[in-house]
């Protein structure tokens, strides 16, 4: 069970809460205010905070700051008094999990701290929410390049800031916007989606900033454009790129001044719009040919965003095919519980042009015509069987997955968890030893904060060295 750590300066309510949490299976600890709970997180890891706004010493706003800054990962729970609402109010601002008023119903806080505990698993299993699971969008990945974006993500989604995602075309740039946008406090908002390369180039202004009634043939009404309607929310525009350059300067004034005006209109409007672009083509080369403009592409690259092709992160495949497996049982009706190992070294060895659209899409097709529970070799596509053995990646541990060791008959998912763990060991312990035990410089090598890394090596029963 997970380990909560329960901080309050009342003696009386730290032993009532640890007692109520021992018994639904809880480790507990207990500490009696923000000082004594840091010394706590940093020798140990905790997978949820409970703590009381008003002590000695660090009060509880402060020790959730400091828990928001150092240990990100790591949900709290902030236990307020009736007259104090608005401290909790601030707090969730501040990144507060939830909060729980005096006095409070026991069931309440079981419940919500459930939750916390769930959402720091999701967290560690490298899973970005999921439906009814937080305000995320479902990223599946827990490659080193994968929880560099999740960090990225972290820092910015609840930014202002305009985001410009790269990547090839199936590799999930638009799971990424709406990552963005549910993690933001625009959420509530309108998530407004365009792709340019779908609007006819005499159309691009009307779309992106409506006509007035008569502006031109055929307009005989007046409409309001993509950035009226994605006022107070999220604008995504797909395929940044295809926008005719003739555009490009009124998107770029759009995106300056928060304004501008219907095609035949003379009234200036004013909107409050986050802008995600996205592109898989190479917009420097664009600049270079005068087919983008330069100003425009610095103006959208504020926090780039660049995700990996699926041949890059083929550690990653066993986390997607366990991820498509569910989702297609789920919309199809079905009950395939896993993967032959055979078919998912084919898999591995693939190199996956479409990336995790193509990915999607040969799951979808292998669990609707799966005769019996398992996904079969055989029932791959040419493309796949007629490749020779996995190819050599920057990762070989890949490689080891397909031959893991499981009982007869195990499910996909056992199978997945075990390739999991097996492959997250031994990049682990690689890192260690190329560091020589020291944790903080694993975990920078590995791109994860020291504190997952911390977690996962005691999952693993690994052992390193403090700073």
């Amino acid at each position: 069970m997970a380990h909560v750590l329960i901080v309050d300066d009342e003696i009386n309510i730290r032993r009532v809460l640890a007692a109520m949490l021992k018994r639904e299976g809880y480790e507990v600890t207990t500490a009696q205010d923000g000082e004594q709970a840091l010394a706590v997180l940093q020798k140990a890891p905790v997978d949820v905070v409970v703590t009381d706004l008003v002590m000695p010493r660090l009060g509880g706003m402060e020790l959730l700051r400091r828990v928001s800054a150092e240990f990100p990962d790591v949900p709290c729970i902030v236990i307020t008094a009736h007259g104090t609402v608005d401290s909790a109010v601030a707090a969730l601002k501040a990144g507060a999990f939830d909060y729980i008023t005096k006095p409070f119903e026991q069931d309440d806080l079981k419940a919500v701290i459930a939750k916390a505990a769930r959402a720091h698993d999701l967290e560690r299993q490298n899973v970005h929410g999921g439906p009814g699971d937080g305000d995320r969008a479902p990223l599946v990945g827990g490659s080193p390049a994968m929880r560099a974006i999740y960090d990225i993500l972290d820092r910015v989604a609840d930014s202002p800031s305009t985001v410009l995602i790269t990547g090839e075309s199936g590799t999930g740039k638009e799971l990424i916007a709406s990552a963005l946008h549910r993690g933001s406090s625009r959420r509530d908002r309108p998530l407004i989606k365009v792709n340019c390369a779908a609007i006819p180039k005499d159309l691009v202004e009307s779309e992106l900033f409506g006509h007035e009634k008569g502006a031109f043939t055929g307009a005989v009404a007046s409409k309001p454009g993509r950035f009226e309607l994605a006022d107070g929310g999220t604008l995504f525009l797909d395929e940044i790129g295809e926008v005719p350059l003739e555009m490009q300067v009124k998107l770029l004034r759009a995106l300056q001044e928060s304004e501008f005006e219907r095609v035949g209109g003379i009234k200036t409007l004013k909107v409050d719009v986050r802008l995600v672009a996205a592109t898989n083509r190479d917009l420097q080369s664009l600049i270079a040919d005068g087919r983008f403009r330069e100003d425009l592409f610095y103006r959208l690259n504020v926090v780039p965003i660049a995700l990996p092709p699926l041949r890059d992160r083929r550690e990653d495949i066993p986390l997607l095919v366990q991820h498509f497996l569910e989702k297609y049982n789920k919309r199809l009706g079905k009950h395939v519980e896993r993967v032959e190992d055979e078919a998912l070294q084919l898999l591995l060895g693939y190199p996956w042009p479409g990336n995790i659209r193509e990915l999607e899409n040969l799951m979808e097709r292998s669990v609707l015509f799966a005769d019996g529970p398992e996904i079969l070799a055989s029932s791959l596509p040419d493309a796949l069987r007629e490749r020779p053995g996995v190819p050599a990646t920057p990762i070989a541990a890949v490689g080891h997955i397909g031959a893991i060791a499981a009982p007869s008959g195990a499910s996909m998912k056992e199978i997945v968890r075990q390739a999991q763990a097996e492959l997250e060991r031994e990049l682990i312990t690689r890192a260690l030893e190329e560091t020589g035990g020291n944790v903080t410089r694993a975990a920078k090598r590995l791109q994860i904060s020291r504190k997952s890394l911390q977690v996962k090596m005691k999952d693993l029963g690994l052992r390193g060295t403090d700073d």
